[in-house]
């Protein structure tokens, strides 16, 4: 999955917790969203700065991306056959992110209890 494929199924599966999502799928998705987060927050920062009223627009891209974030960290997870009650090591800082970033880079081949892998192999015909 490449790099505009990963944007448009991050935003498309926004409240899809069921699936699983492949590795570029996932990192690709976090790398727009940091780039997008940077450019926002720069925009806001200048344009509040300049016009001396707050526009909040890295609030406002917080609230509409972070449905799609979970919902993208969940599938990951799944398809590395764990739950993704697993998000919630968030909450204990350190530790669990650490743990969650070996979970998100790890692969599961073949189907799971979550369903068909993201990746099929391409059949030869």
């Amino acid at each position: 999955m490449n790099f505009g494929q990963s944007i448009e199924s991050g935003f498309s599966n926004y409240f899809n917790f069921k699936s699983r999502s492949s590795r570029s799928e996932f990192w690709f998705f976090q790398l727009f969203l940091f780039i997008a987060s940077v450019v926002v927050g720069l925009a806001d920062g200048i344009i509040t700065s300049t016009l001396g009223i707050p526009l909040f627009l890295q609030a406002i891209w917080g609230l509409f991306t972070f449905i799609p974030s979970i919902s993208i960290a969940v599938r990951r997870l799944h398809d590395i056959d764990k739950s993704g009650w697993w998000l919630l090591l968030h909450i204990i800082l350190l530790f669990g992110s650490i743990v969650l970033f070996i979970f998100h880079i790890k692969n599961t081949q073949g189907p799971n209890k979550y369903g068909e892998g993201p990746l099929k192999p391409k059949e030869n015909t």
